[in-house]
């Protein structure tokens, strides 16, 4: 079937006011669209954390500052690679936003990562430079010497608060809560010192192509390896005016104010909340831990907000707390949940508590990340990934790689401005993940509708999704079966409620005096916390192939009929 034909399902349901086409070259590079925001918004609140406030202006400066540090006061230069590991705090975007001005590549770090998984990370992408939060420089002390960082620049996390908060706060976080554990790393520099040294320093905007690297985004993958999704500058810029478009009907410029719990070194929030937000003067809550969902509530009461993004788990949270339903929401007018399926019964719940329709999106990490969305109204399917966003093409195909009718089962496959370049360093992965023809293929199975909404069916074969994190079984597998205790292991994903999908390992002893309060305590010292299993059991033999593969699918077979599911 031709794809002209298949289009106008999506096109002719469209949302009114949503073009059907963006210009993925409105912006050569990210610091045009940086630059214009800077000029058009520069005394409107930017950024907002714990209290601290930042206008465009003040990010101007704080970033160029940065950026003209990094210039002049160390030998990186344009395409090099700086790793940021931190959670939501204002030096965040200062720090972002001044590196790609200097024209390098941003590595993005998960905060939680063991050492092991940074270790791979910043040798994976020959990362010459690391802005991290003091809290986690003691595991950066343990594998520096293993790596080839150069550059050390820490930063605690009330820095960028107006005094005295700032030194409140990092007293209290070092000396009372103890989150700060102690470390050596004599040639650190800080970053408060960066950026008066920046100050001083003049700032040389460099020459940058639209398909320059902007980004190296890791992800998982099906054979455990996590790899780096190559988006450039118009990846980003191609998803962050399609958002723009989707939800133009419904925002108005410089007026708006944005929720953000889901961490900016995510792509969702990266792209969604940081970057689409900066292009309409919104300003921006930073929410450094989500998890303290009364800590959380007591913020949003603060707000008179009107956007707000995050993934299932988090939206239900807040629904089950008593307090949540004393928010004032008249201002609510967007929300968007993604990195995993929206339930049915929360986007009910929410609505009625919230008078906001809750919509749900879908993309990937290699697609910068937006690929479908549902109407911002609440216009959409609940259960459905949405329609294809602008400029974008969206087809079901089987095996063969042809596409396949409405309503037919197949691979959810995608080409659009917003897909990455290919994994760094890594053509044979790249070429397993596009067709010949050029189509992305994520993985996942789906179907279309006779209306052009996606629904996915079922997701990676074997991918565990805990709330709206991937967990790739055989990474998880490859750290159990490191432990001298463990002859087989396999693990799989099962029903969590809190969670979506729990991990769940099975595991053949080498040694019968191995527990599992053993076997966990080594998974927390190797994994990050959402990797970590939850469930343990030993098994004499595992289920196999007649040429020794074992078979994750019978042990999920066994599990869901425990489970009394179909």
């Amino acid at each position: 079937m031709k794809l002209d034909a298949l289009q106008t399902p999506w096109l002719n349901n469209y949302p009114q006011g949503v073009e059907h086409e963006i210009n993925p070259d409105h912006y050569g590079s990210l610091i045009e669209l940086f630059e214009e925001s800077f000029g058009k918004f520069q005394n409107k609140e930017a950024f907002e954390c714990m209290g601290g406030v930042m206008t465009f202006n003040e990010i101007d400066l704080a970033s160029q500052r940065f950026a003209a540090y990094l210039q002049n006061h160390t030998n990186l230069k344009a395409g090099d690679r700086i790793a940021i590991q931190m959670p939501n705090v204002l030096q965040y975007p200062i720090v972002m936003f001044g590196a790609l001005r200097a024209g390098l590549i941003v590595v993005n770090t998960n905060p939680l990562y063991t050492e092991r998984e940074m270790e791979h990370q910043f040798n994976d992408s020959g990362a010459k430079a690391i802005i991290i939060l003091a809290n986690f420089a003691d595991k950066l002390e343990k594998i520096l010497p293993k790596t080839d960082l150069e550059h050390v620049i820490i930063t605690e996390i009330g820095d960028l608060l107006p005094f005295p908060k700032n030194l409140i706060v990092n007293t209290v976080v070092k000396y009372v809560k103890k989150m700060v554990p102690s470390f050596n790393l004599p040639n650190a520099v800080k970053l408060k010192d960066t950026l008066r040294k920046g100050e001083q320093s003049t700032f040389t905007k460099p020459v940058i192509k639209s398909d320059d690297i902007a980004f190296l985004q890791y992800t998982g993958g099906t054979t455990g390896v996590s790899k780096g999704a190559m988006l450039t500058h118009r990846n980003v810029i191609a998803n962050l005016e399609q958002n723009a478009t989707w939800m133009a009907p419904s925002l108005k410029e410089g007026e708006e104010v944005i929720i953000t719990p889901l961490p900016l070194y995510h792509i969702f929030s990266l792209t969604v909340n940081c970057l689409t937000m900066m292009k309409y003067g919104v300003k921006n809550v930073l929410i450094t831990n989500p998890r303290d969902i009364k800590g959380f509530i007591k913020e949003l009461k603060k707000h008179k907000f009107s956007i707000m993004t995050g993934v299932n788990t988090l939206f239900n949270g807040l629904l089950n707390h008593p307090d949540f339903k004393t928010i004032n929401f008249d201002a609510l007018k967007v929300c968007v949940g993604g990195g995993m399926a929206v339930q049915k019964a929360v986007a009910l719940r929410w609505q009625e508590v919230t008078n906001c329709p809750l919509t749900e999106g879908y993309g990937l990490t290699e697609t910068a990340p937006v690929l479908c969305c549902n109407p911002i109204d609440g216009s959409g399917k609940i259960g459905h990934i949405g329609l294809p966003f602008p400029s974008t093409q969206v087809v079901i195909m089987n095996d063969e790689g042809d596409i396949l009718n409405q309503g037919e089962v197949g691979e959810i496959c995608a080409k659009g401005p917003q897909v990455m370049k290919g994994y760094w360093q890594r053509p044979e992965e790249t070429q397993k993940t596009f067709t010949e023809d050029g189509w992305l293929r994520t993985g996942d199975i789906g179907l279309m509708d006779k209306d052009g909404y996606f629904k996915i069916v079922d997701r990676k074969k074997d991918m565990i999704c805990v709330s709206g994190f991937n967990v790739y079984p055989n990474e998880v597998e490859d750290v159990v079966a490191m432990h001298p205790g463990v002859t087989e292991v396999a693990v799989i994903g099962v029903p969590d409620e809190r969670s979506t999908e729990a991990v769940k390992v099975f595991v053949v002893k080498k040694d019968e005096a191995l527990s599992v309060e053993e076997l966990k305590k080594f998974c927390k010292e190797n994994l990050t916390g959402y990797k970590v299993p939850k469930h343990y059991e030993f098994r004499d033999e595992l289920p196999k192939t007649n040429v020794g593969k074992i078979l994750r699918r019978s042990l999920k077979e066994e599990e869901m009929k425990k489970m009394g599911a179909e």
